[in-house]
């Protein structure tokens, strides 16, 4: 049982934001802005690339149901979800980061080729 399942199980809390029948939204423990918001389905699939396009469409409205109730929607927001290893995807269980909250700056997200460019 991964992580998220576990929470939307009710066995570990989570400082929840929005819910609805399908989607869970709570606080990320370590986060990345001044918000920053995991967008999670309920029913389990390991990533981005299991999901049908046409379960997207509850996902996307969640999302945006989310942005709103934070007051994200007229500033802006990001929003990242990470597939596989080289993706960066910590929990083997689809999850949108929802960042917001401040002017967020854009990266570069090279990590392996900026640490070789330092060792030079």
């Amino acid at each position: 049982m991964t992580l998220f399942e576990r929470i939307v199980a009710g066995e570990i809390p989570c400082n929840k934001v929005h819910e609805n029948s399908d989607f869970l939204a709570f606080h990320d423990i370590n986060p990345k802005a001044p918000i920053h918001v995991l967008a999670i389905p309920k029913k389990c699939a390991r990533s981005f690339q299991e999901v049908d396009p046409s379960w997207m469409g509850g996902m996307t409205s969640f999302i945006q149901e989310v942005a709103r109730k934070l007051g994200l929607d007229e500033a802006g927001y990001r929003v990242i979800t990470n597939i596989g290893y080289d993706g960066g995807q910590e929990v083997p269980h689809l999850h949108f980061h929802i960042l917001g909250g401040t002017r967020l700056a854009w990266v570069d997200l090279r990590e392996n080729e900026n640490q070789a460019k330092k060792s030079l």
